[in-house]
């Protein structure tokens, strides 16, 4: 096993030879300036590739908030053949085998990837070539993607849905560090307290998250984590459990879809395969499968010190 601290954390700009057809591909770290030819790339798999496309509209191509690198692979005509962000959340949309290999060599080192996503072919075949090196997973999740792409009369809608604000920040803490643990077993409040309450408070701020809260009680959240034109992603979904079974969740939700999809042609968030009941309310607001989905969670640095 290699230890991830021990490796640089840029690979050098430089060619990477394909083995398979010898034909040199050239992985180069993008640059601001370069988002319109970028976004065009991603365009073409809009609901896949809404969460790089979002931080690209949010943050620019080059930003500590991208939490990695965005890098682009081309052919000797210097054609793009795949896009990839690797770093805290890893994805890529490739369009040849060797721009897979490529990003997985350049993953190799990076020591600050902690979670491969993406559709469940891309992630195996990249988790190939990628753990050849010796990176081990910590925890696999199968998913499914679901989208929505109309919305659905609510009945009686959500009155009291409304964005979040900063009063609401310590109940959106802990109720998002707890889906955390439960998800991935790491505590956000215990390995990045600061890092974690700074990015629920940003989230606010650009009016990315909305709240249900009665007498105090935070009832319901749900976070936009990326959205652009074409595609709203969601995330953070959260039903009070001792406010289950009254329809809270049902109509936040409708009421949510109506809201998004007035701007946008589809919201869509990723479900645990193996949690049924959440499939069962997805469906039953309107939300149906788009693909699925594998999300890998890696051992970060320090823990690979503990362990060794």
């Amino acid at each position: 096993m290699i230890p991830l601290n021990s490796l640089p954390r840029q690979l050098p700009i430089q060619a990477i030879i394909d083995q398979a057809s010898l034909a040199p591909v050239d992985v180069r770290p993008l640059s601001n300036g370069q988002e319109a030819q970028t976004l065009e790339f991603l365009a073409a798999q809009p609901v896949h590739n809404v969460y790089m496309a979002g931080f690209i509209r949010d943050n620019g191509l080059v930003s500590a908030l991208n939490r990695g690198t965005f890098y682009a692979c081309r052919d000797g005509a210097g054609l793009i053949e795949g896009v990839a962000l690797i770093g805290h959340v890893t994805q890529l949309d490739v369009r040849t085998s060797r721009a897979l290999k490529a990003f997985a060599s350049v993953a190799q080192t990076c020591p600050s990837v902690h979670v491969v996503m993406g559709e469940r072919a891309t992630v195996h075949d990249f988790w190939c070539h990628y753990s050849g090196a010796g990176q081990n997973m910590r925890v696999a999740c199968r998913e499914l993607l679901l989208e929505q792409k109309l919305p659905i009369e609510a009945g009686e809608t959500a009155a009291g849905l409304r964005l979040a604000t900063t009063a609401d920040l310590p109940q959106i803490l802990r109720v998002q560090a707890a889906m955390s643990v439960a998800e991935c077993g790491v505590n956000p409040l215990t390995t990045d307290p600061a890092g974690f309450r700074a990015r629920c408070a940003r989230r606010i701020e650009r009016g990315r998250i909305w709240v249900l809260v009665e007498n105090g009680k935070l009832l319901f959240k749900a976070d936009i984590m990326a959205e652009t034109s074409e595609a709203v992603y969601l995330e953070g979904v959260y039903v009070n459990r001792r406010h289950r079974q009254r329809g809270h969740g049902r109509r936040c939700l409708l009421t949510l879809g109506q809201i998004l999809l007035s701007s946008s042609n589809t919201v869509c968030l990723l479900v645990n395969e193996r949690n049924v009941m959440a499939q069962s309310f997805y469906y039953s607001v309107g939300y149906k499968l788009h693909s699925l989905y594998d999300t890998v969670y890696l051992y970060k640095a320090e823990q690979l010190s503990e362990d060794d």
